[in-house]
Order: structure tokens, then C-alpha cells, then sequence
């Protein structure tokens, strides 16, 4: 089943090398079947890929069974604990070495697997992944990115930070848009895509202080940096065709998103109710079937599930915890393409390019990474 994740028109689907992704088998709220059968469907299409999956050998080995396709595609990796979704990070970061969460960033922290996925508790996630993958270089605050539905040629607007920390000042808010655009431009197949700095309005007289010092330096190093700035955005441009980028605080991110998915299942649920009130709209909803599903197909969140967390040295997807199925594979394919592109090397010889390369220190026309930042 080929689900809506974003391909980059220059990914590279046919490599003879296998892709080994780790997942986090024990986090997401649907317990392991789910997250085995969004493996299954990837494996359906991605004969590339293979796993290690971190959890209870006991749970996960008699449904692993009944799937032929990941025969000897996946290895178990026992892990006797799981991080409970209201598991404190603290408390996780001192006794959580037995859990499959843990174990599943290890993989990548050895370079066993280049990705790494989990549907768990999103805080304690972090925390694991910042002590055993440590912050990129000139990285002060790792940032969760995702793909936000949009009315760009491309469907979806990156915006960043969403949640991976509620405190940022204006150089944290520039290295989000040097690592935003090194995503656009690798997720998206984007050159130079549009960074706008989300604020109450594009009025240049409001907002915070720090805004207006990361607006001034993000548009100074934005020609340097090869991305395009225009400037303050509000709410309401985050699904448009203005912007590419989206950057901002993970407090104000977060809010927004969870925002976005709570009107997105309001309107979803009017939309049942007006087709389901009476045999005419019943009638109407059989008509208007074929739209209502391209509707359907167009927002939903399933499709685009996986939150990147970008500024550390190794590659985490955050899947949805209640992600079914579709969501998983969605991750799981997200997490495919990032590997096969080489995108956490790039987005790290962008971000230092980017700090080095600063209009505060000097100007340059010469970019060693032009053409692997692609």
C-alpha cells in the first residue's frame, strides 16, 4: 500500500544495500501487533529494508510468526521494560537502560541501524536519545520537525520545533531554520525553500525581543545559507502556499499542532454527522463518495505521521502514539527515505556550514556542500 509520505523526486529507491531500521516495538498505545503490521506493509514495498525490533521476545515473537515477509528480515532485540507514555524523562533517563526505547536508540548510537522509530513517550524519547546520540555540533536545542498539509505544489509545509523543548532564543530559532531548510531541501526536493519566523502578526513591531533578533540574523544569513526569508508569518499562513518553513518555539509549536489535529477531527466528525443525519444526505454521501475520500486522503494525519528530531547525531522518528497501522508504515517509510538520502550527515554539514559561514562573522559565496545539502 503506497501511503501519502512525501518522496524526494531524486530518492534513491533501488540500492542493493539493505536499510536496517530499529524500531521501538513496546511504546505506541495499540501494543505490538500494530506496529508489526505497519512493518508488514512496508516490507510489502520496500524490499531494501530490514529491522531490529526492541521489546518483550515473548509478545513479539508469536505475531512475528505469522508473517512470512519478515523472515529473516527482522532480529529481536529482548528488552524486559517499557517507557510508560506518563513516565517521567528524568526518571527514564536514570533507570530506562532495560527498556525496548532505550534499546532501539542503541542501535543507532552503534551504527546497526541508521533510524530509528518508536510511537512512546515523546519527552523521554528526547531525553534518551540527547545522553546516547549527544547533540549535533553548534546544536544548543534539538528540534522536532513534521510535515504540516499545505497549498504548496509540494502538499506539505515543514514546521519546526513542535514539542522537543518550549524554550528557544534567537540563535536556536536560526539553527532551526538552517536545519528546516536542509529538510525542505531533502524531504521536499526543495532548493531553496521559503523560511518564515512564526509570530502574533507580520507587523515588524510585534511579537517577543527574541523575535526580532532572530528575524534580523535569519534574514542576514539567508542568501549565505541559500534559502529564501519572508519574514513574520502567523497561524494562519502555517497550511499555505507562502511558506515552506515553518519555524518557531516548541511551546508555541506544539500548541499549534495539537490545535491543527483537534480541529481536523472536529471537522471530520461534523462531516459524518452532516452525511449520516437523514436518508438524503445519505444519499448525497454516496454521490460525493469518490470526493469525500480524496478529502479523507488529502488530511489525513496517518499519512504523514512521524516527527523528525533534527540536531542530533543519529536519526529518531516520533511516530503518533496512537498510531495504527498506515501511521506506522508512514514513519517507517519516512524513516527509509531520510536513511537512503544520507539526510543526518547533510542536515549536520548544513547547520555547521550555516554557524561557520555566519554574515556576523564573514560573507562567502563559496559553499563546500552545495550539491550533497540536496
Amino acid at each position: 500500500m503506497q501511503t501519502g509520505v512525501v518522496v524526494n523526486p531524486k530518492f534513491v529507491q533501488n540500492s542493493s544495500a539493505k536499510t536496517v531500521i530499529s524500531i521501538d516495538a513496546m511504546g505506541g498505545d495499540h501494543g505490538v501487533g500494530v506496529v508489526i503490521d505497519g512493518m508488514v506493509r512496508a516490507a510489502n514495498t520496500l524490499p531494501e529494508i530490514n529491522f531490529i525490533l526492541h521489546g518483550r521476545e515473548q509478545e513479539i515473537s508469536p505475531l512475528l510468526s505469522k508473517h512470512k515477509i519478515l523472515k529473516e528480515r527482522v532480529q529481536v532485540r529482548h528488552a524486559d521494560d517499557v517507557v510508560k507514555m506518563d513516565d517521567r524523562p528524568s526518571r527514564i533517563m536514570r533507570h530506562g537502560k532495560s527498556t525496548s526505547m532505550w534499546s532501539s536508540l542503541e542501535s543507532v548510537r552503534q551504527k546497526e541501524a541508521s533510524v530509528a522509530v518508536s510511537c512512546g513517550n515523546t519527552g523521554a524519547l528526547m531525553a534518551i536519545a540527547m545522553i546516547r546520540l549527544r547533540k549535533a555540533q553548534g546544536v544548543k536545542r534539538p528540534a522536532i520537525a513534521i510535515l504540516w498539509p499545505s497549498l504548496n505544489p509540494q502538499g506539505f509545509n515543514v514546521m519546526l520545533d513542535v514539542g522537543a523543548d518550549i524554550r528557544a532564543d534567537a540563535q536556536d530559532l536560526k539553527v532551526f531554520a538552517l536545519m528546516g531548510a536542509s529538510y525542505a531541501r531533502n524531504g521536499l526536493g526543495l532548493e531553496q525553500p521559503r523560511i518564515g519566523l512564526l509570530n502574533v502578526g507580520t507587523e515588524d513591531h510585534k511579537g517577543k525581543p527574541e523575535l526580532h533578533e532572530a528575524n534580523d540574523i535569519i534574514a542576514a544569513d539567508a542568501t549565505t545559507n541559500k534559502f529564501k526569508y519572508v519574514g513574520f508569518v502567523e497561524g494562519g499562513d502555517i497550511p499555505s502556499d507562502k511558506v515552506d518553513v515553518i519555524v518557531t518555539d516548541g511551546f508555541t509549536g506544539n500548541v499549534a499542532l495539537k490545535t491543527g489535529e483537534g480541529t481536523a477531527n472536529l471537522i471530520g466528525f461534523r462531516m459524518r454527522e452532516a452525511f449520516t443525519r437523514n436518508i438524503f444526505s445519505k444519499i448525497s454521501a454516496l454521490l460525493a463518495l469518490r470526493n469525500l475520500r480524496y478529502l479523507r486522503h488529502k488530511i489525513d494525519p496517518r499519512q504523514v505521521n512521524g516527527g523528525v528530531f533534527l540536531g542530533l547525531n543519529g536519526t529518531v522518528i516520533k511516530s503518533h502514539g496512537a498510531a495504527d497501522a498506515t501511521g506506522v508504515e508512514a514513519a517507517i517509510r519516512l524513516a527509509f527515505q531520510l536513511s537512503q538520502l544520507g539526510f543526518n550527515e547533510k542536515l549536520a554539514a548544513r547547520v555547521a556550514y550555516g554557524l561557520q559561514n555566519s554574515q556576523d562573522n564573514h560573507e562567502t559565496d563559496d559553499d563546500p556542500i552545495v550539491g550533497s545539502d540536496k
